[in-house]
């Protein structure tokens, strides 16, 4: 983590899990059974599920095939969003929130994709992984805590139906249709059997 990492980490502690998990169970109660937002909080589950992968991961061919999943849901997750969730956000009256979403979202790509350039079982890796961990959480208690609230709040049932087509659009031509948890759990089944062998 780097000097300015560490100050910004200071100033502004992340909320508690506590906080994290009480914003989650208000977005869950008000997302719809397959709407974008329920997708949304199902890709998120599948974020924190792939950072648990590649914290768990043991050897370098295990951090790295976990890595790669990790930047991919992201990655996709993110560019769903980009594309179909933050211009309604916009053209609902959050434009200073949408900013600093996309902001917040170009600083995760980038740092995810810094990754590669360290060694997977070194301190320095170790160190960045947990810092864009802290930050993808804190995005997601933003989105799920106020932003998403918000647009699903404001939004018609028309434009509801229109993002979440879209996301789920957009989502799969990025990570493909076989997104689902069970590619996770594949991850997660593997690393637990060969740590269980050793």
């Amino acid at each position: 983590m780097s000097i300015i990492d560490k100050v910004v980490a200071a100033v502004t502690p992340p909320e508690s899990d506590h906080a994290r998990a009480k914003a989650r169970r208000k977005a869950q109660q008000q997302a719809e059974p397959d709407t974008w937002l329920a997708m949304v909080l199902k890709h998120h589950e599948q974020i924190e599920a792939a950072f648990d992968a590649v914290e768990k991961a043991k050897s370098l061919e295990q951090r790295r095939a976990t890595q790669k999943w990790l930047a991919v849901i992201l990655t996709g997750h993110a560019i769903a969003e980009e594309v179909t969730l933050y211009p309604a956000l916009a053209s609902h009256g959050e434009k200073t929130r949408t900013e600093l979403a996309y902001q917040e979202q170009s600083a995760a790509k980038g740092e995810t994709a810094a990754l590669e350039e360290l060694d997977p079982l070194s301190d320095d890796y170790n160190d960045k992984l947990a810092h864009i961990r802290g930050a993808v959480a804190h995005h997601m208690y933003e989105e799920e805590g106020t932003w998403f609230l918000k647009l699903q709040e404001k939004a018609s049932p028309e434009t509801i139906a229109r993002l979440t087509r879209r996301y789920e659009e957009e989502f799969n031509r990025y990570v493909g249709g076989d997104s689902s948890a069970s590619v996770i759990k594949a991850f997660k089944s593997e690393l637990d059997a060969e740590t269980a062998a050793r």
